[in-house]
């Protein structure tokens, strides 16, 4: 194992010396398991007519443009700046197929719209009895449609949230905003102090169940079929939590960003 870390070594330092293709193509060998790995534990979670193969081959593309962009001298390991890169690849190649169909995102974007206009009649985030009675539908319906609309939760944790009215291209995910109690605030210097505070009070006024399916499936990356392990509750009832959950954190950020 040993020497194995110094050869890869020796590769980095050929190649950030030189830009050889060869000790580039080495490298990418290397590290092919990352996007093996990535691919298939992002799979999991979407409809079986996404084809795995097709998010690898995207994931490659993101490990490519890696090995490109990395600096040693930020002190960050290969394999998070490479994670990062891999799954916005997918996250890119997943909205180019555009697999959600229209019908869903209309569902989606009327429940987000009922959470918003709830929050601002009451002044707090409604309870669910509240959503279904302002949608005039019963408890299966309600639930079905939070399943439904899963896709469209399970990817906009990860893609970049809305950005402020005027502002610059800069983006910011919520994932960012789970805090790591061992690590520094990936936002520190992005100086998105404002959009940051807001998520941050969004996830803190989320019920407990809510906050732990998020962190569990965004930070500890968990698979919803874990989650309902850890949890002790089915694998649909965890996507009905989680869907439940990101649409009153993007209506909550949309609603106070227009503010």
């Amino acid at each position: 194992m040993e020497q194995k870390n110094k050869d890869v070594d020796r590769l980095w330092d050929e190649y950030l010396k030189t830009r050889s293709k060869t000790a580039k193509d080495k490298l990418l060998v290397e590290y092919s398991s990352l996007v093996k790995y990535t691919a298939q534990r992002m799979a999991i979670n979407l409809p079986k007519s996404v084809d795995v193969n097709d998010l690898m081959g995207a994931g490659v593309v993101g490990l490519i443009k890696a090995v490109e962009a990395f600096d040693m001298a930020h002190e960050v390991k290969f394999e998070t700046f490479a994670t990062h890169k891999v799954r916005g690849a997918i996250l890119d190649e997943l909205r180019s197929l555009d697999w959600v169909p229209r019908s869903v995102r209309q569902k989606a974007r009327s429940l987000q719209r009922v959470y918003a206009k709830l929050e601002n009649d009451l002044g707090r985030m409604p309870y669910d009895d509240e959503v279904m009675a302002e949608m005039k539908i019963g408890q299966k319906e309600f639930e079905d449609m939070l399943s439904e609309v899963t896709p469209t939760t399970i990817i906009s944790l990860e893609e970049a949230m809305p950005e402020k009215p005027g502002g610059d291209s800069k983006q910011i995910t919520l994932i960012d905003v789970i805090a790591d109690p061992n690590g520094t605030n990936p936002l520190k210097e992005m100086g998105f102090a404002e959009t940051k505070r807001i998520l941050k009070e969004t996830i803190a006024a989320l019920p407990e169940k809510e906050r732990l399916v998020i962190a569990l499936y965004h930070y500890e990356e968990l698979t919803l079929k874990e989650i309902g392990e850890v949890l002790n509750i089915s694998e649909s009832r965890v996507s009905q939590i989680h869907s439940k959950a990101i649409i009153k954190l993007r209506s909550r950020l949309i609603k106070r960003m227009n503010e």
